[in-house]
């Protein structure tokens, strides 16, 4: 988004590059050794014109590498030192290592995904991984450098996985102090694959179509698209006990065509539908086509950068350091 980020990496690291390309693009690389004596004083120098730093380490390494964020400070004072870690700084699993999956959880969140029956499902490793942390340090270090040009004071940004899970999973809280979430079974809620109107369905072809006719007004839409209307005896949307019986009508109604024939009855209406497209079929839809939202620097696909800014342009400078 217009940053300059300087990666340093380990000696014989330069292969990392080539594992991740499109996670490396924009940013600078330099190569140190950060257990030689003189590296954390490159590093110092790094630091004293930055606004920012990122470490990942575990706690207390940053420290004996003499790169903690008391001396950086002392270097910078108006410095943002963001911490990325799983557990946090500090408790009882701070030291033990982990991966997105424990994050999530720990936090509560991995629990209510899944299908009614079923285990918990990891939703990739987007939760953990890259909402709750990586998305959650950067607005940490975006606010924290706001902060510190005000007031001319850095501080420690402390981005826990675990933290940030649980704070994705806030609504969720939310419904649940209301009494309209049941915890203890899922799959049977609105949004976690309990309602037959907010759900995939498996069409004619073996594809997939996503629906989310959660308002009144969109699931009249819906019924009137699919045709489901015209069936005798629906029940009332909200009546979660035909919820279950209603899954299966909808599901062999939507089994009658292929996604695309679907496609041509819902696309551009307010039923709250879209079809389920794969990693190589997304790039390709006419409205991320129109969009420009992957983008094929170098002839390797990728999401382009986001958000968009009016007035200042984003994007892809250089291609991964080697």
């Amino acid at each position: 988004l217009g940053a300059e980020v300087v990666r340093i990496d380990r000696p014989g690291e330069h292969g990392a590059a080539t594992i991740h390309p499109i996670l490396h693009r924009n940013r600078i690389s330099v190569t140190l050794d950060c257990k030689e004596p003189t590296a954390a004083e490159a590093v110092l120098r790094l630091i004293d014109t930055a606004d920012a730093l990122i470490e990942g380490f575990r706690p207390g390494v940053a420290e004996r590498l003499g790169l903690g964020p008391d001396i950086c400070l002392a270097r910078n004072p108006t410095l943002v030192y963001g911490r990325m870690t799983g557990w946090g700084q500090d408790g009882p699993y701070s030291q033990a290592a982990g991966h997105d999956i424990n994050y999530i959880a720990l936090a509560g969140a991995l629990v209510p995904i899944g299908r009614r029956g079923g285990p918990p499902m990891p939703p990739l490793n987007l939760v953990g991984d890259f909402g709750g942390g990586g998305m959650l340090l950067a607005y940490g270090v975006v606010c924290g450098v706001l902060n510190a040009h005000r007031t001319g004071q850095g501080q420690v940004i402390d981005t826990a996985m675990v933290d940030g899970a649980a704070v994705l999973m806030t609504m969720f809280h939310a419904m649940n102090a209301m009494g309209v979430w049941d915890t203890e079974n899922r799959g049977t809620n609105m949004l976690d694959t309990g309602a037959h109107f907010y759900d995939v369905y498996e069409t004619g072809d073996g594809k997939y179509i996503s629906i989310g006719s959660i308002e009144p007004q969109f699931y009249a839409e819906l019924l009137e698209k699919s045709g489901l209307g015209e069936q005798p005896d629906l029940p009332r949307q909200t009546d979660r006990d035909s919820w279950e019986g209603m899954k299966e009508r909808v599901a062999d109604l939507f089994k009658t065509k292929t996604r695309d024939e679907w496609c041509e009855i819902m696309e551009h209406s307010d039923v709250c539908f879209a079809p389920v497209l794969s990693l190589t079929e997304a790039p390709e839809h006419p409205h991320n086509v129109h969009r420009q939202t992957f983008i094929s620097p170098n002839g390797v696909v990728q999401p382009a950068p986001a958000p968009r800014f009016s007035r200042t342009e984003v994007e892809i400078k250089r291609p991964p350091a080697h």
